[in-house]
């Protein structure tokens, strides 16, 4: 019982101190946002004063000049669209592309798979000169169609592999009744297994929607007209406008309002994206 005990102890102590580390940690992680919605919030004169994060009182006048100062409104349009289309091409290439991996049984289809997950090791710089000269030749520069059109044809081979995975997972007895009753390959996969994915469906919506809406090197290579800018090319724009001033309160305050749309999606969909990373799995 003595022992027992003693265990029990050791056991709130250890968890105790991985919740202290895990605290200060996420303290850490949230600083510069911290800093950098505070400085949002403060007079010309305010921000001049380091020693003090919080100062009162606060003013959303960064957030009014910054507004006005730039084509923010037309910046998040972009990216919306951009974004837009990315997520729905990319669920719905990505997962025709697994649904066969995981489903059909053809000859080499191992070997396909392994062929298509060695582009991982592609570096983009590699096929970056290629694909610019040949968007170039088809006219597709300073349009959105660069950075859209290759999500519909399966572009993301790690989303390729987490969907196959779950698709993996899930039991062949499922088609075979449908196949039997008469169903079609593509009524087997859009009415049974789509169903069923919801979670890792979940989990690529939200990696292929951060990445999009953070994506900066793509924009920048195939865009050049300021009125087809994304927010992170409209934030850079913004902040060589700005200059050299001290006044850096309008550069924060679109900054926040940059990250603030992938804080509010993780904060109220981090419960499905764990669950679906962990329904998803690394099965073979």
């Amino acid at each position: 019982m003595k022992d027992r005990k003693n265990a029990l102890k050791t056991f709130r102590t250890s968890d105790i101190f991985i919740e202290v580390v895990l605290i200060l940690l996420a303290m850490l992680f949230l600083l510069p946002i911290t800093w950098m919605l505070t400085s949002s919030l403060k007079t010309p004169e305010q921000l001049t004063n380091y020693k003090q994060l919080f100062q009162f009182p606060i003013t959303f006048r960064a957030y009014a000049e910054g507004w006005k100062g730039g084509r923010f409104l037309t910046y998040i349009k972009n990216s919306v669209t951009i974004a837009g289309l990315c997520v729905t091409g990319t669920l719905i290439s990505c997962s025709l592309a697994a649904f066969g991996f995981a489903k059909f049984n053809v000859r080499g289809k191992n070997i396909l798979f392994m062929v298509v997950l060695s582009t991982m090791m592609v570096p983009t710089t590699v096929t970056l000169i290629p694909m610019y000269l040949f968007y170039g030749k088809l006219h597709w520069l300073n349009t959105f169609i660069p950075l859209t059109l290759p999500s519909f044809f399966a572009s993301s081979t790690y989303n390729i592999f987490l969907l196959r995975q779950f698709f993996s997972g899930l039991p062949n007895d499922l088609s075979e009744a449908a196949r039997i009753d008469g169903a079609g390959w593509f009524r087997v996969y859009a009415q049974i297994y789509m169903p069923n994915a919801k979670p890792a469906l979940l989990v690529v919506l939200i990696n292929q929607l951060v990445f999009c809406w953070n994506d900066y090197m793509a924009p920048l290579i195939y865009l050049g007209k300021p009125a087809k800018f994304t927010i992170a090319l409209g934030l850079n724009a913004f902040k060589g406008e700005q200059g050299a001033t001290m006044d850096v309160g309008p550069l924060m305050a679109m900054a926040f309002i940059t990250i603030l749309p992938v804080l509010i999606l993780y904060l109220f969909c981090q419960k499905y994206f764990v669950e679906g990373v962990a329904a998803t799995g690394i099965k073979g």
